[in-house]
């Protein structure tokens, strides 16, 4: 009976949908999208400013076939067996077109190689992607393996999946009589976690950037609202509501918004002369980033802050009941192609990244007498490394450990389960009960047997036999949605 109506439904979903298809997206996601979107960032680069030098203008980039270059100087085409064989890594050339622009005036651009990006087997960039299954034989592969690994120096590596709290959604926790929010704001890859509290006496505070208990309300006029009147107006028409707020509009000291930069700044500790500006640029760098960068956006800013108040003071009421952060509505889960995002973006933007690096050698050459060429300033070698290094050892960027694992081959189904596997950030040293334990809202979703004994148990997941990871919304989808929900 189990041979007649499983089997063929795991033989028909197998086929028609894959197992880990959803890693396999997300890589060529990140390689046909997000690469291009973090170049993009970039812009320009002047290469020397205090002396007018010459400025670099990145454009498209291009991702070859995988290939290996042999001891002789040649380079030719690679597949994944033999990458295994040669303990070599199965890698493809990053290539970017960067145009130099000399006295504002932009030349050519070239196309230079900036580093090697592993590839992940049965992916887009795969050799062995379009094979039949008699080529894939002839060249040594197994016809029946589903791919969504890596081979690093011969190793097969896999990154797990990541278990994190969803990005830009404020989840809201009581404990007692006091109320904490805690929200991770994230843009392009940046996030910044910001913790709102109140105590019981009522009064409410944030911290985030340097910032540490900063009095709401402060932050509400630095931000633009500067009269009590408006504030209240933004929170609430409900009296017993604004009655909560009393004792933040009494401990408030600044008036105006021009007066509370200023007190942000003395609690910063900024000298005088530098301290607006520094004030001004955790408010708009720092301070919910996915509403906007800029000036114009602190409004906006405010009146999602006035809604957070709100919903704060209700729930000390006790007429909204707090999230259950273990909800895995609150949850989200970060695939291959976000977490190579992440990687990305630091090497190359990061404070001791590729750019930083070309202004560096570009100066160095300078005054040695040389004329540096576009190849010369980009250390090719140092971005390929950065990659392999965190792949080879799973340390990522934040801090994570474990992000990329030895892909366990002992049998077909563990090689499936860990392709699956579901690791959460919180450490196996402490208790976590409730993260540990099985939630409702798990159910088709996460296994509810398969987990590790010991100190890892209930923090290292699987996907249900049946579960697939939807890849999102593009902005431009967003941007649909929003034309429609307005009536455009």
């Amino acid at each position: 009976m189990i041979d007649m109506f499983i089997l063929p439904l795991l033989n028909a979903y197998e086929k028609e949908r894959g197992w880990i298809n959803f890693q396999i997206e997300s890589f060529n996601q990140f390689v046909n999208v997000g690469m291009q979107k973090i170049i993009d960032e970039i812009g320009e680069v002047e290469l020397n400013p205090e002396e007018g030098g010459m400025k670099l203008k990145f454009g498209k980039v291009f991702i070859g076939k995988p290939a290996i270059k042999e001891p002789d100087g040649s380079t030719r085409l690679i597949f994944p067996n033999e990458a295994r064989i040669r303990n070599l890594t199965y890698s493809a050339p990053i290539f970017v077109d960067i145009a130099p622009i000399i006295n504002d005036i932009q030349e050519r651009p070239e196309r230079v190689h900036v580093g090697d990006l592993p590839v992940m087997v049965k992916s887009g960039l795969c050799s062995t992607r379009e094979f039949s299954k008699n080529e894939l034989i002839e060249n040594g592969e197994d016809p029946d393996d589903p791919g969504g690994y890596f081979i690093i120096n011969g190793t097969e590596r896999v990154i797990v999946l990541i278990e994190e709290i969803t990005s830009n959604k404020p989840i809201f926790e009581r404990s007692g009589n006091e109320i904490s929010v805690r929200m991770n704001s994230e843009k392009s890859g940046f996030r910044q976690r910001h913790i709102i509290e109140r105590k019981p006496d009522g009064e409410i505070t944030i911290s985030f950037a340097n910032l540490r208990k900063l009095q709401i309300v402060t932050l509400l006029k630095a931000l633009g609202l500067e009269t009590d009147r408006d504030i209240c107006n933004k929170i609430s028409n409900d009296q017993k509501l604004l009655n909560e707020m009393f004792i933040n509009f009494y401990q408030c000291e600044a008036t105006t918004s021009k007066e509370a930069i200023d007190s942000i700044g003395r609690k910063l500790k900024v000298t005088e002369d530098y301290r607006e500006e520094r004030v001004n640029q955790i408010l708009d760098k720092y301070l919910l980033p996915h509403i906007g960068q800029e000036k114009e956006n602190r409004i906006e800013k405010a009146l999602i802050m006035s809604k957070i108040i709100k919903k704060v003071i209700l729930l000390s009421l006790k007429k909204i009941p707090n999230d259950d952060i273990d909800h895995y509505n609150n949850k989200r889960l970060l695939m291959s192609g976000e977490l190579l995002a992440q990687l990305f973006r630091s090497i190359l933007l990061g404070r001791w990244g590729l750019l930083a690096k070309m202004t560096y050698n570009y100066q160095k050459l300078l005054k040695r007498g040389k004329k540096p060429s576009i190849q010369g300033v980009i250390e090719t070698n140092a971005v390929t490394k950065q990659i392999l290094s965190s792949l080879a050892t799973g340390n990522w960027i934040g801090g994570r450990t474990g992000v990329s694992q030895r892909l366990d081959r002992s049998s077909y189904i563990k090689t499936i389960s860990h392709l699956r596997s579901v690791v959460s950030p919180l450490t196996s040293t402490q208790e976590h009960f409730k993260a540990r334990q099985i939630h409702p809202t798990e159910w088709g979703r996460i296994c509810p047997a398969e987990t590790p004994e010991g100190s890892s148990i209930g923090l290292r997941k699987h996907l249900a036999m049946f579960s697939e990871i939807t890849p999102g919304l593009s902005e431009r989808d967003n941007e649909k949605i929003m034309e429609y929900i307005k009536g455009k």
